[in-house]
């Protein structure tokens, strides 16, 4: 396989196997609407073979950013419409992640009284709200009834992705946010059908995937997973238990048939990583970009070598809306402004130039 070359995951045609990484980037509304600025950034950006969105809110408690976008009303799928459309007049593809915080949030950021998780443990560490830093507040437990309610949300926001014209929505299931809290046992100490065994702390990621998947087709379906991430106080430490985890997950979803499977780790060439995807049987987008920069030189050797069926590249793409053409073309890069990825203007945002016009 080439870098350069189409494929097909499930329902989505990707121009290259080049995938623009879920990246907050804290521009939409404070009502959670997509502005113009933003469909311009994802315009912008078409060129990649597949594009991600960043995490969209399924419900409000799942909101863990100020200027993070929702998928919720009807403003805000009118907002999604008019980037989508922008994406595919441009010739791109685009799948929305939707991502629910879980703890990861705060009561002056959602609008909710409460913030929630698997059980009642705060993140370590601060947020910040429109109001400045305050500590991450100790979540309320989801009882097995609530766990049902924020299933249909998953599924409800999904049906609304499509309706807003997207080409399929991806399960955030990574990076310490509410899939991942049920996965890692120092998130997760319940004792029910939800927790204890790693089958049971599985179990949740199974089941949202498996109502997107019902609810859109799983020809539509993706999941992000970061085995042994340890970020935001997921921890997942012990090896075998890791191990006996995401094997529970990925045979969980292998009977769903789904179009990709999007595993964030540093080396993707890992045994975990490639074991999720032999027992998924899905086709795999890595990243391995989250503590150093994904490379040109790496990306193409991932695909060359058979390690995946595409890259997933954040940086490098919020620096240069047309990276898979400079790729192509040898062509020098745009260095990123760290300073300027959160923010609420379109500095550092829709300003990095291109090499060519894109049309």
């Amino acid at each position: 396989m080439n870098l350069y070359e189409p494929a097909v995951f499930g329902a989505l045609q990707l121009s290259n196997r080049v995938v623009m990484a879920p990246l907050t980037r804290t521009r939409a509304r404070a009502d959670g609407v997509p502005t113009a600025t933003m469909e311009e950034y994802y315009r912008q950006r078409s060129g990649q073979g597949l594009i991600l969105t960043e995490g969209t809110w399924p419900s409000a408690e799942g909101k863990s950013y100020p200027g993070q976008p929702g998928i919720v009303t009807p403003a805000q799928i009118d907002g999604w419409r008019r980037i989508a459309d922008a994406v595919h007049a441009a010739g791109g593809t685009i799948v929305m992640q939707l991502m629910h915080g879980g703890r990861i949030s705060h009561p002056d950021i959602s609008g909710e009284p409460r913030v929630v998780g698997p059980s009642a443990l705060a993140a370590p560490g601060e947020t910040h709200t429109p109001h400045g830093k305050a500590e991450l507040p100790v979540a309320h437990a989801l009882t097995e009834e609530e766990i049902t309610e924020v299933i249909a949300q998953f599924a409800d926001a999904a049906r609304n992705a499509i309706a807003a014209g997207m080409d399929g929505v991806e399960v955030h299931g990574a990076n310490g946010y509410l899939v991942h809290q049920f996965l890692s046992p120092a998130s997760n100490t319940r004792e029910d059908r939800y927790g204890g065994s790693p089958e049971n702390r599985a179990r949740f990621a199974v089941e949202v995937t498996r109502a997107v998947a019902d609810a859109v087709g799983a020809e539509r379906t993706g999941i992000r997973l970061s085995p042994q991430h340890n970020i935001q106080g997921v921890l997942e430490q012990d090896d075998a238990d890791a191990w006996a985890s995401y094997t529970a997950v990925a045979q969980g979803l292998a009977p769903l048939e789904l179009a990709f499977v999007d595993v964030l780790f540093a080396q993707p060439t890992a045994e975990i990583v490639q074991h999720i995807r032999r027992s998924a049987g899905a086709p795999l987008i890595v990243n391995s970009g989250f503590a150093a920069v994904t490379v040109k030189e790496e990306a193409e050797a991932l695909v060359a070598e058979g390690w995946a069926d595409a890259v997933a590249v954040g940086r490098p793409v919020i620096a240069n809306p047309d990276l898979a053409t400079r790729w192509v073309q040898d062509a020098g890069l745009n260095a990123p402004r760290p300073e300027l990825f959160y923010g609420a203007t379109a500095e550092g945002y829709i300003d990095y130039p291109a090499l060519e016009p894109i049309a």
